[in-house]
């Protein structure tokens, strides 16, 4: 009896991930092992940039809350330790918000702590 083997299944299987790596530069793109490596890695980095961009955006965060903050004569960690000190729920991601869009809202912030 000759070998089955599902030719509809694998096929379908290989032409999904060649359809993820459309776009990449020469044989990335259409070679089999070498699409199925550059979609694999592409996957590692993917779940690793959704990390990075949580701390990527802390770090602006407070980049903008220490530049507003600095304008009112107090520095980021200052700041935030009176704040903390006086339990104002805001989190950083509200408060550079505040400082860049609305700079009189955050002064209003800075003076009640100080």
């Amino acid at each position: 009896m000759p070998r089955s083997v599902n030719s509809v299944a694998s096929k379908a299987r290989r032409k999904k991930i060649l359809k993820q790596t459309r776009g990449n530069f020469l044989s990335r793109k259409n070679v089999w092992t070498v699409a199925k490596n550059t979609y694999e890695k592409g996957l590692t980095y993917a779940y690793r940039d959704r990390k990075n961009k949580k701390r990527n955006f802390r770090s602006l965060w407070i980049i903008r809350i220490n530049a507003a903050a600095r304008q009112h004569g107090m520095s980021y960690s200052q700041f935030m330790g009176k704040l903390s000190k006086q339990n104002v729920g805001l989190n950083r991601k509200v408060l550079a918000d505040l400082a860049m869009n609305n700079p009189q809202a955050f002064e209003a912030i800075v003076n009640s702590v100080k």
